[in-house]
């Protein structure tokens, strides 16, 4: 897998840093990307030290900016997957918020989760299919499939990308190009933060396991499902709640 070169949006933090960490250790080449902080991008790439392989800033709510993100890495290498990490949690009154927050929430909710997602991966697929194959991974949410009060947009937007991965991984099999996703519940990263400081005892009585999960505990299922021990699976969402959820 030495040769191997991956595309991981929303990688200075979080899940797509452990992402990109456990990829390079397993011997994947990395394209990092970034929207503002550069300097935790920086440190990812210090960290996979000769696994980096390119560095990306962009704006992924920018129409068009998801697209331009993939041409410039395949600039710079052939790809041979891409991980759709990037994404936004910005809860909402549904019925009480204002007319402008309800929209604004509506319009980058969508933009960043669902429509950056779906532009990265027709220009990924486009380039897929000529070059014989490749695999795109997508990060959605417990909440996809079981919904969320007072997060309904966010909900949705991964509700929509859970369903756009086992389309196309049905439409796009006999190209060779496989379709994945991992859809986490409760996470201990710095976008599940606000949510969990007040909360914290009742959120571990819903989990089984009574732990949340770790960013790592997302890496390594999706460092399987892009290896080769996948080869006959797609459109797989693995769920990764410690038993919280079943569906």
């Amino acid at each position: 897998m030495s040769n191997r070169r991956v595309l991981v949006t929303g990688s200075s933090r979080g899940i797509g840093r452990s992402i990109a960490i456990r990829l390079a250790a397993e011997g994947w080449n990395v394209a990092l990307h970034y929207v503002s902080h550069s300097a935790d991008a920086s440190a990812v790439e210090k960290t996979i030290g000769s696994r980096a392989s390119g560095c990306y800033e962009a704006d992924l709510a920018q129409p068009g900016a998801a697209k331009d993100l993939f041409h410039r890495a395949l600039k710079d290498g052939p790809l041979d997957a891409v991980v759709n990490n990037a994404g936004i949690y910005m809860p909402l009154d549904f019925v009480g918020a204002g007319d402008a927050a309800f929209e604004a929430n509506w319009r980058r909710t969508f933009a960043v989760n669902f429509d950056a997602p779906v532009e990265l991966i027709r220009a990924a697929t486009k380039y897929f299919a000529e070059k014989g194959g490749g695999r795109i991974l997508n990060v959605a949410s417990r909440v996809g499939f079981k919904g969320e009060g007072g997060a309904a947009l966010y909900a949705a937007s991964k509700a929509a990308l859970i369903n756009l991965t086992r389309s196309l991984a049905v439409e796009l099999a006999p190209k060779n190009i496989q379709l994945f996703g991992i859809a986490p519940g409760w996470v201990e990263t710095a976008m599940a933060r606000d949510g969990m400081d007040n909360r914290l005892e009742e959120i571990l009585s819903t989990i089984p396991a009574g732990r949340m999960a770790s960013p790592e505990d997302c890496a390594a299922a999706s460092a399987y499902l892009l290896s080769d021990d996948s080869k006959y699976l797609s459109g797989v969402i693995i769920d990764i709640n410690g038993a919280s959820y079943f569906h």
